[in-house]
């Protein structure tokens, strides 16, 4: 169990981050600056080792003020923990030219994660730091309708693949690699029901499995045994890839008929 250390927490307030919260709080010692863009809103009063803050993490400026505060809330301590787990989709046929629509998705699923990562390094100055980011499993295998998202995964995939060959000893990085979960995701993704993707975890599984990894300090955590065997399979058999994308091509293809049929 993660104890007696100074945790900044994006993406508190909902899904992965909420249960990863729940967790946290149970480790003695323990002091969480939980960040969202409704943080106060919805976390105050959950518990006495943690300090809501309501941030949007999708600029530099925003990223700059969770360090302000952090060093406020925490009497100068050592940020112990940071982890980077902000983010949202957009489940759409990508077919409109919208630079910002696409660019917001950058700033918060990209941009931001490699902005703390600079940031925590020049803060740490040599002493030890734990460095956490989800990444998600679309990073390693894109999916139809989600075009955008898969792009801002992979890129950050790529990053977290190049910075640990040259990172410092002084920083643990642990990278989450979750398939679709069951959270408020696909509410974001659009507002219109979708079918949800093949398969889908629980936010609970996939908390306990990232905070276990952390603590043992692994380098990355896939919660998902399914998706890591499939990764394999379909290296071996690539046909098999081809058809798990149709099939997930058809849900893409019924929802645009559902559309089509609702603007009539």
């Amino acid at each position: 169990m993660i104890t007696n250390k100074n945790i900044v927490l994006t993406g508190a307030s909902s899904g992965i981050g909420l249960e990863v919260l729940k967790l946290l709080i149970k480790g003695e010692g323990n002091k969480i600056l939980a960040v969202s863009r409704t943080a106060e809103e919805k976390l105050s009063g959950f518990s006495d080792k943690v300090i809501p803050y309501s941030m949007d993490v999708g600029s530099a400026e925003g990223v700059d003020k969770i360090f302000e505060k952090a060093d406020e809330v925490f009497g100068g301590e050592k940020i112990d923990i940071f982890y980077a787990n902000a983010g949202f989709p957009y489940y759409e046929q990508f077919n409109y030219t919208d630079w910002d629509r696409v660019k917001k998705m950058f700033d918060t699923n990209t941009l931001s994660p490699i902005y703390t990562y600079a940031k925590y390094l020049n803060y740490l100055n040599g002493r030890d730091g734990i460095l956490a980011i989800t990444v998600s499993a679309i990073g390693q295998m894109a999916m139809p309708g989600y075009a955008v998202y898969s792009a801002t995964k992979f890129a950050l995939h790529g990053f977290q693949q190049a910075v640990r060959i040259e990172k410092p000893k002084n920083l643990q990085l642990t990278c989450l690699y979750p398939v679709a979960t069951d959270t408020n995701f696909f509410k974001v993704a659009n507002e219109k029901e979708f079918e949800k993707p093949f398969p889908v975890q629980t936010p609970d599984v996939v908390a306990r499995k990232m905070v276990k990894g952390i603590e043992k300090g692994k380098k990355q955590v896939s919660p998902c045994v399914l998706f890591a065997v499939s990764k394999v399979l379909m290296g071996i058999c690539p046909p098999v890839r081809t058809v798990y994308w149709k099939l997930e091509n058809n849900k893409l293809e019924r929802f645009k008929k559902k559309l089509e049929a609702m603007n009539k």
